[in-house]
């Protein structure tokens, strides 16, 4: 089977400090992993849907704003039988090796609402630093989720070049 999913970056400033929220994947008979909101998307729903939704279902929080969502455009209109959108994420990945074929987008963005204390398939939901995050990912990068280490280790490099 192939994937394709729509993952979440949500961020914040609180008290002069950058956070996001971060969150513990709890399925049955998987190891409980660090990971990022987000999740596979459903035949013909769009990425920020998938992602709006994702969010939602997982956190409870609502997102309300999405980097690059701007630059989306669609093919509605021109061709009933076959539609198409367009945009610019903040990050793409792909497995290249591993029991799960998949690809998915990454995506900065705010939310607002409370965080619910579980969620689908999710625990131990909360904001972090950038500062915590990054003493995490470096100490015990396998505590995180094979999707989301690379797309952690990827979001911070980019938080450094800027």
């Amino acid at each position: 089977m192939f994937f394709v999913n729509s993952r979440a970056i949500i961020e914040r400033n609180f008290n002069n400090e950058r956070q996001i929220v971060i969150q513990t994947r709890n399925k049955p008979n998987e190891p409980l992993k660090i990971e990022l909101p987000g999740g596979r998307i459903e035949p013909y729903e769009s990425l920020t849907q998938a992602l709006r939704r994702e969010v939602r279902e997982e956190t409870g929080l609502e997102v309300t704003e999405i980097e690059g969502e701007d630059t989306r455009i669609d093919t509605t209109g021109i061709d009933p039988e076959f539609e198409v959108e367009c945009m610019k994420p903040f990050g793409a990945y792909q497995t290249i090796r591993g029991p799960i074929d998949s690809v998915g987008y990454y995506f900065r963005c705010k939310a607002e609402g409370e965080i619910v204390q579980s969620g689908d398939e999710t625990t131990d939901i909360k904001w972090i630093s950038i500062k915590e995050l990054s003493e995490l990912i470096n100490s015990n990068p396998l505590q995180f989720s094979n999707v989301d280490r690379a797309g952690i280790i990827y979001y911070l490099k980019q938080l450094e070049r800027s």
